[in-house]
């Protein structure tokens, strides 16, 4: 009888979040619940001095249930596209065009990809922590876009854990940099429960200064007795932050709309919505006190 050939072991496969995904991590595309995408934002390495691991960074929000619209013509109902159109001589094949830097009207600089594709900084595939603050010391309006941050193979998982305790045990929040769609931003890295959490920062020539904003407001302030009368309406409707509770109420008066159209249902056109011009603002604070909050507004 021959000797049995022993089996080969299965070769394990490195652990990646696409294989996260087929495990359950990411929800079905036709679910109405937030779910993670199927494909990470970036990809590349987080690293801390001489420690580096292999990460993906997920959009931690979506958009999927924003309604878009189609421009049709409507004599067809053909979706209409649009076609790059040179004023001179006509449409132009979107694979020819070129990227042009305006320096003077109608003056270009002319770039091409390989040409850009020179233009090579590490930041393209590494996250390189730099530095640690206070959460307190970054002004929100620096706050952008939040992402995950998760591991992209087991043999990163460690580092990884030992990146974000270090970070959670420190009480600080990391900055560094990364490329993404094709520019440098600074990025905040925050320890939350078993992984990290990434924002994208705004740079300091990206936030207007709020003085510039505020500057032709008076600097008088107002009546004593009506802050307080506000201060206390405040206190009646004071609560924990429940974002389920709140609805975009456009958002879905448009679904509704849609679903009737699709019924064959005869529209009614809504009656234009009351302005109500305050002339007394003593008197109307006092009444709302009154109201003892009434119904407390949805989102």
């Amino acid at each position: 009888m021959a000797a049995r050939k022993k089996a080969k072991p299965a070769r394990r496969k490195a652990h990646t979040h696409k294989a996260a995904t087929a495990r359950g991590h990411h929800k079905p595309a036709n679910s109405n619940d937030p779910h993670l995408s199927a494909r990470p934002t970036w990809q590349g390495q987080l690293r801390l001095s001489l420690v580096s691991c292999p990460v993906a960074l997920y959009g931690a929000t979506t958009k999927t249930r924003d309604i878009s619209f189609h421009l049709l013509n409507p004599e067809t109902n053909n979706h209409i596209r649009m076609v790059p159109t040179d004023p001179d001589t006509g449409p132009v094949e979107r694979a020819d065009l070129v990227k042009g830097y305006e320096i003077a009207k109608n003056k270009y600089v002319i770039l091409d990809n390989e040409e850009l594709s020179a233009v090579k900084l590490e930041t393209t595939r590494t996250i390189d922590i730099d530095r640690f603050v206070d959460e307190k010391e970054i002004d929100r309006l620096y706050w952008n876009d939040p992402y995950y941050l998760v591991p992209n193979e087991d043999s990163g998982i460690e580092a990884y854990t030992v990146i974000r305790e270090a970070l959670a045990e420190a009480g600080r929040i990391a900055l560094g940099r990364v490329v993404m769609h094709t520019r440098e931003r600074l990025v905040a890295l925050e320890p939350r429960g078993k992984g990290i959490i990434v924002y994208t920062l705004r740079m300091g020539d990206e936030v207007i200064p709020a003085k510039d904003a505020f500057a032709g407001i008076p600097a008088t302030r107002p009546d004593r007795e009506m802050i307080a009368i506000a201060r206390k309406i405040i206190e009646q409707r004071e609560g924990d932050f429940e974002p389920d509770k709140f609805e975009d109420r456009y958002e879905n008066a448009l679904r509704d709309l849609i679903r009737r159209k699709q019924k064959g249902e005869k529209l009614v056109t809504a009656e234009p919505v009351e302005e109500d011009n305050v002339i007394d603002l003593m008197a109307a604070l006092k009444k709302s006190l009154k109201a003892k909050g009434g119904k407390r507004a949805r989102g």
